[in-house]
């Protein structure tokens, strides 16, 4: 018995129909990725979120909803800080604070791309090194400042130690785990050309971790800010991290919230410097 052919004929036309139609989405896919791809655009949209937040924090605040000793005006924060810049405090406080978060940052991700480059290329290293580095990442961040105060005194020296020990563990987890999971295939095919050692790493290795290296320094200078202000209470007399517990001790929220303010701030554009540089190296190495 001969089985009947149960293909489905589609028309001519019915077949140009469904080819406009993907061919349509497909092209308004990629025009709403484009879109999205926009530095306007994304900026814009980023914008949404804290115009949002604070429309409903001037909201709260003039009609009552929150008293002013727990929750001041917006205005009242930028009252605050316009008396400090007048009184020439605001930009001390800021610049103290960019100085040491930099110098911890620089010093920190350094150290933490040496140690990730020899437990990420060395199973010598990695067995050495890796259980106890993995035990001293989880000692928080207080932890170190009574011991910082007695090594290293009150000076900036303990400060910056301890925002450099914030900013080592990102740089060295994220590095060192993508030297290990670079594609032996790879590494292989650099070998076959005779590359070895130095020249190996910066022809093969390198470029296959350039993203992750950067994604490292990005979570390392994020977490260079948070320990900023744990290093400045180690008998800080300036800084922002200063101006935030001194705030505290005399009641004074608005200049609370406008060290919040400026942190977030700083923390934003330190990391948009970072992107550009993500940005630069992608297109030279990626």
């Amino acid at each position: 018995m001969t089985v009947p052919d149960q293909r489905v004929v589609v028309p001519a036309d019915s077949r140009d129909a469904l080819d406009f139609a993907k061919g349509t989405r497909v092209r308004s896919d990629a025009a709403a990725g484009g879109i999205w791809d926009r530095t306007g655009v994304r900026v814009a949209a980023g914008l949404i979120l804290p115009v949002i937040i604070l429309v409903a924090w001037q909201v709260v605040t003039t009609t009552g909803l929150v008293p002013p000793y727990r929750l001041p005006t917006p205005a009242s924060v930028f009252t605050a800080g316009v008396e400090l810049a007048e009184a020439g405090q605001l930009w001390t406080h800021i610049a103290i604070s960019v100085q040491r978060v930099l110098l911890g940052f620089a010093i920190g991700s350094v150290i933490g791309l040496a140690f990730a480059g020899f437990v990420g290329l060395s199973r010598l290293g990695a067995a050495l090194l890796s259980p106890t580095l993995v035990a001293l990442r989880a000692v928080p961040s207080l932890a170190w400042v009574p011991l910082l105060i007695l090594w290293l005194q009150i000076g900036e020296e303990s400060k910056v130690t301890l925002i450099a020990i914030g900013a080592f563990f990102p740089v060295y987890t994220t590095v060192a785990s993508a030297l290990r999971h670079v594609d032996p295939q790879l590494v292989e095919a650099g070998r076959s050309f005779s590359l070895r050692g130095w020249s190996l790493f910066r022809t093969v290795q390198l470029p296959a971790v350039v993203p992750s290296v950067v994604s490292g320094l990005r979570l390392a200078l994020a977490q260079a800010w948070l320990f900023l202000v744990a290093a400045e209470l180690i008998a800080s007399s300036m800084g922002l991290g200063f101006l935030l517990t001194d705030s505290q001790s005399t009641g004074r929220v608005d200049r609370i919230l406008l060290s919040i303010v400026l942190l977030a701030l700083l923390g934003t554009i330190t990391n948009g410097i970072l992107a550009l540089l993500e940005r630069y190296l992608l297109k030279k190495w990626a």
